[in-house]
């Protein structure tokens, strides 16, 4: 069964909301980009450290976030303790989650 329209306008939008958020701020990317492009250069001279270093490299990005989840996460409980929150605010956040989830299932 084909889909509405609507819902396909829905699924683009949602889409291009995804693109639109990023999992890490623009300074942290650059950061893991470089690191990532010393380890591939080094790979040449010492695979084994190279390799090391990768998975390093790999465990500090899931750290990293890990940790700017939890970090939303927070902010989200400590605006809910203050009351019930707005539906619109509900609405906020579950778009963030859908972007966060669908951003790591294309990762």
């Amino acid at each position: 069964m084909a889909a509405a329209p609507e819902r396909a306008g829905d699924t683009a939008a949602e889409h291009r909301e995804d693109e639109a958020q990023t999992l890490f701020d623009n300074v942290d990317v650059d950061r893991f980009r470089d690191s990532w492009q010393g380890i591939q250069t080094a790979f040449v001279d010492d695979p084994q450290r190279a390799v090391r270093e990768a998975d390093e490299l790999v465990a500090v990005v899931i750290q990293n976030l890990a940790t700017t989840f939890a970090d939303h996460k927070k902010e989200l409980e400590a605006e809910w303790s203050q009351g019930e929150p707005a539906t619109e605010d509900l609405r906020i956040a579950l778009r963030r989650y859908r972007s966060f989830f669908n951003q790591l299932l294309n990762a």
